[in-house]
């Protein structure tokens, strides 16, 4: 008989080893699920906004379902272990953080993830009801050629220079050094 792979399992399988930032993650999307009362999201149901691209990004997709491709996880690149997630349905919404000094010095990468796998979510984690309304829903944009890569770009992301409509990669950008 096949034995079923844990949770746990399934992340370490996706990210491909076990570490303590998986571990954050795992914790963090397990805590959203059970505060907005939703567990994996086959649409757009929950909407997770990481504040980090670190390896507990990858639990959160494991374990919740929001993904880049589906729209229904955003990355604002902030450089914090904060998510916030809503659930659309429900429109409960929550944030967490990771509490200072989960890391401690001296301390083994194994034993901090047992930690952090073990320890009460409230020692691991700061609760707060986000400031930030659910983001809208992913839309699909028309495409544009850029004039001069010829690559079919959104059209939200097209910029006219010089009069010819330029994808991000093209278009110089222009900065007065501030």
């Amino acid at each position: 008989m096949c034995k079923r792979a844990t949770a746990w399992e399934r992340c370490i399988e996706f990210h491909g080893h076990s570490c303590p930032g998986l571990a954050i993650g795992y914790r963090a999307a397990l805590a959203a699920q059970q505060h907005l009362q939703l567990a994996f999201s086959p649409d757009e149901e929950l909407v997770c906004v990481t504040e980090n691209d670190a390896c507990g990004v990858d639990a959160i997709q494991v374990l919740t379902g929001c993904s880049i491709g589906k729209g229904n996880l955003l990355y604002r690149d902030l450089g914090k272990q904060a998510f916030s997630f809503f659930n659309r349905a429900g429109g409960k919404r929550i944030r967490i953080v990771l509490k200072p000094g989960v890391f401690k010095e001296g301390v083994s990468r194994d034993e901090v993830q047992k930690m952090i796998l073990e320890a009460p979510e409230d020692q691991l984690f700061a609760f707060s009801q986000p400031a930030e309304l659910p983001p809208e829903r992913a839309r699909i944009f028309t495409s544009v050629v850029c004039a001069q890569c010829g690559e079919s770009t959104a059209e939200h992301k097209i910029r006219l220079h010089e009069g010819k409509k330029l994808c991000l990669t093209c278009c110089p950008d222009y900065s007065r050094g501030w």
